[in-house]
């Protein structure tokens, strides 16, 4: 038994060496076709770098979408019921091992009991519920797309849900002339990375549908870098004295849309918010 045992080990690793060395000459063809050059032996793989736009620029154009839970709640978290009991499973909270960076969100303990009464009325205190833009980082893991136009002085980042738009400024800094839901953009580039440093915002946005908030003090300085032809790597370090301890982060991957003809859709919903804001006044008429 033990003489077929060895017999069956050294069968299978032969044929394991035969398709690695058959395998082997295949993998550097394809990094040679992708520009990038095979590792030599017991050397790190090379870092990824993206084609260049024609300032020599990383190129980043692109539709993209976040593809996690992080739009219920950064926080890890195990499944729960959602607002809506009467819809059963439907709005139900998907399970997530979040994306803060360390696990949890440092609140203040004031800031906390906000965030919990946030959780209890998110059926109709939820920014979301009444159709107003995301916010940052917000808007970058709702889960719709958003679209990046790259320019030389200027980028875009347009967002499909409530039609928010953000202009990134590329040159010198410039300040915010007035507080605002998307806050004002200010970029540079650090090799392959767009930083975005962003501030002026309201305090009108919420991080996710667990009530995770901020106040007019927010400042998020944010990370895009590329890290495959079809995948970016996003992070976020978020500041607001008034609310936090201390600095935080997320990170997460972003992913190319690669249908045929991939593109944001139009989707204002103000329509389908009005009863949510309005209905309270909604004339009564008698039965």
């Amino acid at each position: 038994m033990r003489l077929r045992f060895k017999a069956l080990i050294t069968a299978g690793t032969i044929a394991a060496g035969l398709l690695i060395s058959q395998m082997t000459p295949r993998l550097e063809a394809v990094q040679a076709r992708a520009g990038q050059a095979a590792p030599a032996s017991g050397q790190a793989a090379p870092a990824y770098r993206a084609p260049r736009t024609a300032d020599g620029k990383p190129n980043l154009n692109g539709v993209w979408q976040a593809m996690n839970e992080a739009n219920w709640d950064l926080e890890p978290h195990a499944a729960y019921q959602g607002s809506l009991l009467s819809e059963g499973a439907q709005f139900s909270v998907p399970p997530s091992i979040g994306v803060v960076e360390g696990g949890s969100i440092p609140y203040k303990p004031e800031a906390l009991q906000k965030k919990k009464a946030n959780f209890a009325g998110r059926a109709k205190l939820d920014p979301e519920v009444n159709c107003y833009m995301g916010g940052v980082p917000r808007s970058t893991y709702m889960p719709y797309p958003f679209q990046i136009v790259q320019g030389t002085g200027t980028m875009m980042i347009a967002y499909e849900f409530a039609g928010a738009v953000r202009i990134i400024n590329m040159g010198k800094p410039t300040e915010s002339p007035t507080d605002s839901w998307m806050g004002w953009s200010n970029g540079h580039w650090e090799g392959e990375t767009l930083v975005i440093d962003v501030t002026g915002f309201n305090d009108q946005t919420w991080f996710d549908r667990a009530g995770n908030y901020h106040s007019d003090m927010l400042h998020v300085v944010e990370r895009f870098t590329p890290r495959s032809a079809d995948t970016l790597m996003y992070e976020a370090t978020i500041e607001d004295p008034n609310t936090f301890t201390r600095p935080w982060k997320i990170s997460m991957p972003l992913y190319r849309r690669v249908e045929k003809n991939a593109q944001i859709m139009e989707y204002k919903c103000p329509e389908f918010a009005e009863e949510v804001i309005y209905g309270q006044l909604r004339k009564q008429t008698s039965k």
